[in-house]
């Protein structure tokens, strides 16, 4: 029998790296900017086209190549980061596998520049999958300057599995700002479509934080910081009543570096617990320096995850800082409930000596004296001075012993003096019975004609022809506010509510971006914008579906469900927009439903189009009929 095995080209070879490596735009714009800051660079620029599928390029000035350098930086497993095996356990750098560069060559048109200080003339190449294709001397500045184009040009499989723009977007701008968040000593300015998305300058931690997140996330944070032999843990975490209903504020840094680690997250969330509503998540900016030799960053291609030595140690050192600073300003409630915080003594008065109070009495003090001062009328600094009589008048209050009169007239006895017109007897007042209802009469006969249970508050139960229905409240009341928002957006009929004050919701400059994209749509379902600017949104109408407290978590989700979903435009865009809104507006369980509520849904739900399942094709409803139920007896 022949020989089977055999070593595979270069080119194959780095291809299939390049599935492990690159994924996505996003992919590329990482392994770019952590050579960039190998390479030592002080300012970082990303140039973006099409959310990176047509150009994705990293301009630094960092120490740049030689002309050898920068053919070898091409070739698979060639490194400046690591000589020896040990190395592995020191790593001080982002990238060390060597990886990158020609994983990225073997999927797309690359083009290099670069060019040390010591030089003249700088290097350019271009390279076509995984092949040379020029090399020549170029003018450029000190540093590098490395464009990818057309990525997956060679593997139209790996194109059509990208997303939308706007999702590819999102996941540039996540990378970009990973990497930016932890080195705030170099300053990064990203473009996309020629338009600047970010402009971050050199600064401090916590000013790096607000230029990406807004303005409005400073007065949200609070620091953490302990220093011990395992471990030095420094950053922010958000205050309890700023969670959100997503994760997207969350980052752990180990050594400079993101991961993302379940275990250290839980160790999060217990440090907060009980200070959070139901089904919201807090924000935290966590920086952890370990010594590299108790860590394992080598376990996953894009080394988002670590192997630590002694996670246990970690998890509890993390939960009690967390839970220490919390305590330290003010943000968790303390054990002393009784206690008030304003009769705490101030730090400068800690080392004083204690005063005894001395107490001053003005023993010539006389109330009645001064009460009959005041009692007599003033004649020489009246302004009535000038007037004949001003010194005979004394100002003395009007008598009032003819009261009774008053009230002349309220009784029978003196009516005749009352034009009959405005006798009370004739006033008609308005009846305080309230006489609307949900449903006119004949809905209100049909209702009570077919009866309904609410079951452990999550199921609606009620009879049909052929037996009985159990209907999922949440699923079912989705479905119908599904089909009217809708309905209300396809043909621009919603009903608004007007607030009696606008409503301020503060977002990031992205999220606003992205909800002014939507902004024609949400106005269709009742929405009223009067500015959609900056960081901030103001709104002055909200549709009848929704109640003014859950703006802000309807928008919050909306803007979530933009960011990781396929549809761009169109109706995809707009059936998205009707379903986030349906699933955030709609009944939750646990909930009591009185027996019209829930009549009224159930009736609602078999008027839909398409009753049986929610727009996320779940169930909302099953059957059973007589015979199945005669089966079970």
């Amino acid at each position: 029998m022949s020989d089977i095995i055999q070593l595979l080209p270069d080119h194959v070879a780095n291809q299939i790296a390049a599935g492990e490596v690159v994924q996505r735009p996003a992919s590329v714009v990482k392994e770019l900017l952590e050579n960039a800051i190998d390479a030592q660079a002080t300012h970082i620029k990303l140039i973006i086209k099409e959310a990176g599928k047509t150009l994705v390029q990293v301009i630094d000035n960092g120490t740049g190549m030689s002309v050898t350098d920068a053919r070898l930086s091409f070739e698979r497993h060639a490194t400046s980061k690591i000589k020896a095996a040990e190395d592995l356990f020191q790593l001080k750098t982002k990238g060390f596998r060597g990886e990158a560069l020609a994983s990225i060559a073997a999927i797309a048109h690359v083009e290099l520049k670069t060019k040390q200080e010591s030089d003249e003339v700088g290097t350019e190449l271009k390279m076509e999958g995984s092949e040379m294709v020029s090399q020549e001397a170029c003018v450029t500045p000190t540093g590098t300057a490395i464009s990818v184009k057309n990525l997956f040009y060679n593997i139209p499989a790996r194109r059509n599995f990208l997303k939308s723009n706007a999702v590819e977007l999102r996941h540039i701008i996540d990378e970009f700002q990973r990497v930016s968040m932890v080195h705030t000593d170099i300053k990064f300015d990203m473009y996309h479509n020629g338009s600047e998305v970010f402009g971050l300058p050199i600064s401090n931690c916590r000013q790096r934080i607000t230029h990406i997140f807004g303005g409005k996330t400073n007065e949200k944070l609070v620091p953490i910081q302990e220093e011990t032999d395992l471990v030095t843990i420094t950053g922010f975490v958000g205050k309890p009543e700023y969670a959100k209903r997503t994760r997207g504020e969350q980052f752990f840094f180990v050594n400079q570096r993101f991961i993302k680690s379940a275990y250290l997250n839980h160790a999060v969330n217990a440090a907060f617990d009980g200070l959070l509503k139901e089904k919201t998540h807090p924000s935290y900016f966590i920086y952890l320096e370990v010594d590299p030799k108790t860590i394992d960053i080598n376990i996953h291609p894009t080394k988002t995850e670590i192997k630590f030595d002694d996670e246990h140690s970690l998890y509890a050192m993390l939960r009690a800082t967390i839970k220490h600073s919390l305590g330290q300003f003010n943000v968790a409630p303390l054990l002393d409930f009784n206690r008030d915080s304003s009769m705490d003594t101030p730090y400068e008065y800690k080392g004083k000596a204690v005063k005894t109070p001395t107490i001053e009495v003005d023993r010539s003090f006389n109330p009645f004296k001064e009460e009959s001062k005041a009692a007599t009328p003033s004649t020489s600094t009246s302004s009535f001075s000038s007037a004949p009589s001003a010194k005979h008048t004394s100002f003395k209050k009007a008598p009032t012993a003819d009261w009774e009169n008053l009230y002349v007239g309220l009784e029978g006895a003196d009516t005749k003096a009352v034009p009959e017109e405005k006798t009370f007897s004739t006033v008609q007042f308005e009846s305080e019975e309230v006489t609307g209802a949900l449903f006119d009469a004949s809905e209100q006969a049909a209702l009570a004609h077919h009866t309904t249970y609410q079951l452990k508050r999550k199921y609606i139960v009620t009879t049909i022809k052929s037996g009985m229905v159990i209907v999922h409240q949440h699923r079912a009341h989705q479905r119908v506010l599904y089909e009217e928002v809708l309905r209300n957006i396809t043909m621009a009929s919603a009903v608004s509510q007007q607030l009696l004050f606008p409503l301020k919701l503060t977002f990031s400059t992205q999220e606003v971006a992205l909800l002014s994209s939507v902004k024609e749509q949400l106005e269709n379902t009742g929405f009223i914008f009067d500015s959609v600017a900056g960081e901030e949104v103001s709104i002055s109408g909200i549709p009848t579906v929704v109640t003014e407290s859950e703006v802000s978590l309807l928008l919050e989700k909306l803007i979530s469900d933009i960011e990781h979903e396929v549809p761009d435009h169109g109706f995809s865009q707009t059936d998205l927009l009707a379903r986030s809104i349906a699933s955030s507006v709609a009944v939750r369980t646990g909930i009591e439903l009185a027996t019209e509520q829930q009549q009224h849904i159930v009736n609602s739900l078999f008027a839909c189009t398409e009753p049986t399942v929610t727009p996320d094709n779940k169930p909302t409803f099953i059957t059973f009929t007589i015979d199945e139920i005669d089966k079970k007896f």
